[in-house]
């Protein structure tokens, strides 16, 4: 019988490092459906952490589980951002809390503008960049501002619905499939913006299929299996163990 290498053993940090964010025995289902199952893992604050794993791992499950979105439902475990139980709210109360989720579908508003849709995610506090210090960092933006958010190109759409998730005072970025669809020089100038953010101190979890373009942008990686843990370390670390990659990534 074939056994499968355990690439966790010895790497799982969740009760070991001092974290940011962590993610304690999180369970969570759609309908009867298990798609996330026992996943624990640290996120340390202002490093970028990789989850990565093949299509249908629960990846995008994870990310909305700590958003706190209403599916899938998270049933079991701890979910903790700066001392903060995201698991007892909302998702409205884990966004004022400081989580910003940026969806693979990017979810820009119809019928308003590029500015109108950056001003509508300061309507409530707590408000987070100034519109310019967002026109700065996307100089795109503000030479479209006028322009209505979903007539903009892919590239600009996800540098939008970036902006729209720093517009908030957001402690953690949560980035679904960023890079989808985009041209290399395009990919190139969203890593660029992310270590701008990094800089900033902000704390990013990036899900991405381009596992190798995520994995040399990012610090550390967790990698998921059908719902689970299977590896927790350094992206270094996936980069160079063959084995690794093409058992859970196909690379």
């Amino acid at each position: 019988m074939n056994v499968k290498p355990d690439f966790s053993k010895g790497h799982n940090l969740a009760e070991t490092a001092p974290a940011f964010l962590s993610v304690w025995n999180m369970e969570a289902y759609y309908g009867e459906s298990y798609i996330v199952q026992n996943i624990s893992f640290n996120v340390h604050e202002g490093e970028i952490l990789a989850l990565l794993g093949r299509n249908g791992a629960g990846k995008t499950s994870t990310l909305r589980s700590i958003a706190r979105m209403d599916n899938p439902q998270v049933t079991k475990g701890e979910i903790w951002l700066d001392h903060q139980p995201l698991h007892k709210m909302k998702s409205y109360e884990a966004a004022q809390a400081g989580i910003g989720l940026v969806p693979e579908d990017r979810s820009i508003i119809p019928g308003l503008t590029v500015e109108e849709n950056l001003q509508l995610a300061q309507i409530a506090p707590p408000v987070g960049w100034s519109l310019d210090r967002l026109y700065d960092l996307f100089p795109r933006l503000g030479e479209r501002r006028k322009q209505e958010g979903v007539t903009l190109s892919g590239g600009e759409q996800q540098m939008l619905a970036i902006a729209r998730a720093l517009a908030r005072d957001i402690k953690v970025l949560l980035l679904d499939e960023p890079y989808e669809g985009l041209a290399p020089v395009i990919v190139d100038e969203i890593e660029k913006t992310l270590r701008i953010i990094k800089e900033q101190g902000i704390t990013t979890i990036l899900v991405e299929q381009n596992a190798v373009r995520a994995l040399e942008l990012a610090d550390r990686s967790v990698i998921l299996d059908t719902g689970s843990v299977v590896f927790d370390g350094s992206a270094k670390e996936v980069l160079s163990n063959a084995e690794l990659r093409a058992e859970y990534l196909a690379i």
